[in-house]
C-alpha cells in the first residue's frame, strides 16, 4: 500500500485532490471533463489508488450504458501532509513534493487559459511574488494571519454567486540566515 505522502506527492493526483475539494462528488467521467489533458486511463488508475488508500470513497454507484458510474467523495482530513509528515521528509522529497506542486499548479493554469471565456483580468488571477525581510516572529505572525483568512473560508458552498479559486501559498527564505557570530 502506499503512503499519504507518496500519494500526494503526485501532479495528477494533486489535480485530483484539487478537483475533488470542497465536498463536491464526481464520477470518473466529471474527473476528465476537468482534467483534459489527462487519458482516461491515467484518471482510472489514480482514482483508484487514492480511493485503495482511503483518501477517496465511493458514495454512490449508478448505472450508466451498461455499465457501473461511481460517484467518489474526498476525505479531505486524510488527503494532507500534516506538520509531522512534513517534518520527517528529505530534502529530496521536499524537492519532489515541490516539484510535484508546481507540475500541478501549471497544469491547472493551463486549463484555465484554455478555457473558452478565460479572462484572467475580469477573474483577478494573479500570481505576484514578494521578496518579505521578517525575523522569525513576525514570520510565525504572517502565517498565523494567512492561514486564519484561508481557514476562515474553506468551508464555504459552492452558490450561484461564487466559482472555485484554487490558491497556492509558497513560502521559503531566499538567502541564507545570519549565522550570529560567537567570538571567543
Amino acid at each position: 500500500m502506499v503512503n499519504t505522502l507518496d500519494l500526494l506527492l503526485h501532479p495528477v493526483r494533486l489535480r485530483i485532490v484539487h478537483a475533488m475539494s470542497s465536498g463536491r462528488t464526481r464520477t470518473t467521467s466529471d474527473l476528465r471533463a476537468r482534467l483534459p489533458d489527462v487519458s482516461k486511463a491515467t484518471v482510472y488508475r489514480h482514482v483508484t489508488l487514492l480511493t485503495e488508500a482511503g483518501l477517496l470513497e465511493v458514495v454512490g454507484e449508478q448505472r450508466v450504458h451498461g455499465a457501473v458510474e461511481r460517484r467518489y467523495r474526498l476525505h479531505r482530513t486524510r488527503a494532507v501532509i500534516d506538520a509531522d509528515a512534513a517534518a520527517s521528509m528529505s530534502l529530496e522529497e521536499h524537492r519532489h513534493g515541490f516539484t510535484a506542486a508546481m507540475g500541478a499548479l501549471l497544469a491547472e493554469f493551463n486549463a484555465y487559459l484554455d478555457r473558452e471565456h478565460a479572462d484572467p483580468t475580469a477573474d483577478l488571477v494573479s500570481y505576484r511574488q514578494f521578496p518579505l525581510w521578517l525575523n522569525q516572529d513576525e514570520l510565525a505572525e504572517l502565517i498565523s494571519e494567512i492561514h486564519s483568512a484561508i481557514v476562515s473560508r474553506m468551508d464555504n458552498k459552492p452558490t450561484p454567486d461564487r466559482s472555485a479559486h484554487l490558491l497556492s501559498t509558497i513560502l521559503f527564505p531566499i538567502e541564507e540566515r545570519p549565522q550570529h557570530r560567537t567570538d571567543k
